[in-house]
């Protein structure tokens, strides 16, 4: 369960989303109100030089609404979630220090979560031979067997899971086989580490699938239309890159390094790397629905169809 926090918790605002879903724009708008200061949430904004690609707002946009944690590594260089959460700590200390409220916007889910409920430096790693173990008792006698088995040693998992959600089934009852405690228990070891003077408190924006899938189409067109191919060239001329490299390996970019390095020429072929695109980008913003019901499973939060709501619920709650 979350953990209580102090009668004098400071809130750190998480806004949060699938890609394409107007987040930008209503961080935006609250930030217009004096009250915030904004943080980005993306594993792809820390990048210099990756600009179109990943919808970064613009230089002009950046002057009028400055985001932390934008444009801070080369594209050659890694960033992980653990260094994610101890840059943003510090910066949300400063932002409280400042009078100010810490919003933070992106659609990083793994960010977003190692945030909220810790890192999982307790949690076992994975074993193949008990996993394989419980594959065979589940392809024997069923998962509802398995699930059954979750009941008697973690109750407050199998509630969230349920018997046909079987790979956190198995994680589940892996974690017990290992460690002989719920994993339930240990997610809550993980976040009674945080510092409990913060209260986050979570929104997300998750527009209806048809609607979010045609403006994922309309940005892509629009990206394809102001040089994202062209902006991947000149990457790969400046910097010493590869196809491994967290940059290379985001939405967008790992088609466009794909079709480069293939010697794509051919109308045809252009249209079948912005077609592994759009189909890759949709698949992004399908994870980040999955992540969005994980972690509602453990925390509650608004939910808005559109941006337009979430300015009306934000701006009545932080008047």
């Amino acid at each position: 369960m979350p953990q209580k926090k102090s009668l004098q918790a400071l809130p750190v605002v998480c806004l949060m989303g699938p890609t394409a879903s107007g987040k930008t724009a209503l961080a935006c708008e609250l930030y217009e109100t004096g009250k915030f200061e904004l943080i980005s949430v993306d594993s792809a904004l820390v990048y210099r030089d990756m600009n179109i690609g990943t919808a970064k707002p613009t230089a002009a946009e950046l002057a009028q609404y400055p985001h932390h944690l934008i444009d801070i590594i080369d594209p050659t260089q890694v960033y992980s979630a653990a260094e994610f959460v101890e840059d943003v700590s510090q910066i949300i200390d400063e932002i409280h220090a400042s009078d100010k409220i810490p919003l933070l916007v992106g659609g990083t889910m793994l960010y977003f979560r190692s945030l909220i409920m810790g890192m999982a430096d307790n949690l076992p790693a994975a074993n193949l031979e008990i996993r394989t173990e419980i594959e065979q008792q589940a392809e024997q006698h069923g998962w509802q067997f398995i699930h059954d088995e979750l009941q008697r040693v973690d109750p407050r998992a199998a509630i969230r899971f349920k018997p046909s959600d079987r790979q956190r089934v198995l994680r589940a009852l892996e974690v017990y086989r290992i460690t002989g405690r719920a994993i339930s228990d240990l997610h809550d070891d993980q976040e009674n580490q945080l510092n409990s003077q913060y209260a986050f408190d979570l929104h997300a924006i998750i527009p209806d699938r048809t609607l979010l899938h045609q403006k994922i189409a309309q940005r892509l067109d629009m990206m394809w239309q102001i040089g994202f191919l062209d902006e991947v060239r000149q990457l790969r001329e400046k910097y010493q890159l590869h196809e491994n490299l967290p940059s290379m390996r985001a939405v967008g970019y790992r088609q466009a390094w794909e079709f480069l390095e293939q010697g794509g020429q051919t109308e045809a072929e252009l249209q079948q790397m912005k077609e592994k695109a759009l189909f890759a980008t949709r698949q992004l913003a399908k994870r980040q629905y999955t992540w969005l019901r994980s972690l509602r499973e453990l925390h509650v939060f608004n939910i808005y169809n559109t941006v337009n709501e979430g300015i009306l619920d934000l701006r009545m709650k932080y008047r």
